[in-house]
């Protein structure tokens, strides 16, 4: 199985819990004290999202299955809880986040693939078959906890050494910062980059003021604040008296923002040109891409998640989508996303968020901003950029969208049969028989196929079986695609191709 047609397979387990996301999302951030303010709300949403790793894993665990197997959903949470548990004992500090669920989700798919038909001798028969699954899963998973023990803390200094560095690169720090954001968020390691940049890069000495009237706030460069004192000027500010000074050194791009640091903003600011307009535009372009017929299917599904990003933030649920499904379009965004940070300081944009670079956020902080409307325009800009290289690379690499559902009839072609059972045969003597059959997987309106001679598959007689088109990925994977029916289809290969 070839790697693309690997991540095919997360990315279809992820498709069910990710189109959950959106209403928690907007839940989650409506519900914040600097919006609506309902306690509950938030907490509704934070519920979803605190626990999305675990979600990630179980839509992981039986997306990998052969026959969407509810064991292997139970398998997974075993998995993620003794991965998790085992891995934070070992190390405190360790907080593996996405990538716990994603590495609990595969070993719980393959444990149910190996095990779920295992028989043990007669006193242990109880705990053959698929109560064998979680039991493997838990094993392999305590195995796994201890090799993210001793490699992680390493993986975090590394992170941590890079977050000190980037910004003493110049411009080439908020390249970086973007693109390494980005890769890093598969594995959740993003995080630790961030809270160098956001809590820890330079720091400003905090000045109340007052002037027209008006009680102000300002962070300043600490050696220059303590040559001020009360009743005092302020630099740079007409007629303004200063009312208090701070005695604790405010530390971090986010922190200082929010104080008043005027020069504060740099590794936030090229978030909104991304998540407003970038991420919505690539979404259309992907929508567009897919075949007339299925647009509104993929649509509704990518658009939401849009939608989703725009006003709140919250990026995760497409990004993932991306990475899985289409990769290539991952390391595009990735790219671009660092390149719209250095266009958004070249213009002098400087721009913070409390949560995340949502449109919320963008209207609660215009006042304490530098040129917020550049990152309007900017964003228009990058939303065409996105549009254009999404679009081009789907059609120039012929990608499969997320949802995509290309079964068009092809004149001449015979329908396929009612009987499943019966077409189920049929395409087991075109695909060369049972014993070269090796595995049989369902992705509407994809048959996924892995076979151990792809020299005995007869095109000719799948074409007159009704699949209009047969794509050949690697040596030894098909995807026949087949229509609506293919999930049985799937299934129904899988229970003629199983040993009796």
């Amino acid at each position: 199985m070839t790697v693309l047609v690997y991540l095919q397979k997360l990315g279809k387990g992820l498709i069910l819990p990710i189109a959950i996301l959106p209403v928690a999302a907007l839940l989650l951030r409506l519900g914040q004290p600097d919006l609506l303010g309902v306690a509950f709300m938030a907490e509704a949403g934070a519920a979803i999202f605190n626990q999305l790793p675990l979600l990630f894993c179980l839509g992981i665990a039986v997306g990998l299955t052969r026959d969407a197997a509810g064991a292997a959903a139970l398998a997974g949470a075993v998995g993620y809880l003794v991965l998790t548990g085992a891995a934070s004992a070992i190390n405190g500090d360790i907080d593996l986040s996405f990538f716990g669920g994603i590495i609990a989700g595969i070993i719980a798919g393959h444990s149910y693939n190996r095990f779920h038909r295992v028989r043990l001798p007669g006193f242990l028969a109880f705990f053959g078959g698929k109560r064998l699954v979680p039991i493997m899963t838990g094993l392999f998973a305590l195995l796994a906890a201890v090799i993210v023990g001793l490699v992680w803390p390493l993986l975090q200094q590394t992170v941590d050494s890079v977050g000190t560095g980037i910004p003493a690169l110049g411009p080439l720090g908020p390249f970086l910062y973007g693109l390494l954001s980005r890769a890093l968020t598969p594995i959740g390691l993003h995080q630790l980059l961030s809270s160098q940049i956001w809590f820890d890069f330079g720091a400003c000495l905090q000045l109340s003021y007052e002037a027209a009237d008006k009680v102000q706030q300002l962070c300043l460069d600490p050696a220059l604040v303590q040559t001020l004192a009360v009743g005092g000027p302020v630099p740079g500010v007409d007629g303004g008296v200063i009312t208090g000074l701070a005695t604790e050194i405010t530390r971090g791009d986010l922190h200082r923002f929010f104080a008043g640091d005027p020069t504060a903003g740099v590794f936030m600011a090229g978030f909104y040109p991304v998540i407003l307009f970038g991420l919505p535009a690539g979404a259309l372009a992907m929508t567009l891409a897919a075949p007339k017929g299925q647009r509104a299917k993929v649509g509704g599904l990518l658009l939401s998640l849009a939608i989703t990003a725009m006003l709140t933030g919250i990026t995760e649920p497409l990004e993932f989508l991306l990475l899985f499904m289409a990769p290539l379009l991952y390391v595009v965004h990735a790219l671009l996303t660092g390149l719209a940070l250095v266009v958004t300081n070249l213009f002098g944009a400087l721009h913070g968020f409390g949560f995340s670079a949502g449109l919320f956020d963008l209207v609660l902080s215009w006042d304490l901003a530098t040129r917020p409307w550049t990152l309007v325009a900017i964003g228009v800009a990058v939303g065409v950029i996105y549009f254009v290289t999404f679009y081009c690379t789907i059609r120039l690499f012929k990608l499969r969208m997320p949802g995509d559902e290309t079964a068009t009839p092809v004149a001449g072609l015979a329908e396929p049969s009612a009987d499943t059972a019966a077409l189920a045969k049929e395409y087991l003597v075109a695909l060369g028989g049972a014993d070269n059959l090796v595995q049989a997987d369902a992705s509407i309106p994809r048959l996924l196929l892995t076979v151990k001679d792809p020299r005995r598959v007869d095109d000719t007689r799948l074409t007159a079986l009704g699949v209009t088109e047969v794509v050949r990925l690697g040596k030894q994977n098909l995807q026949l695609i087949v229509g609506p029916q293919v999930d049985e289809l799937a299934t129904t290969l899988n229970v003629l191709m199983a040993p009796h």
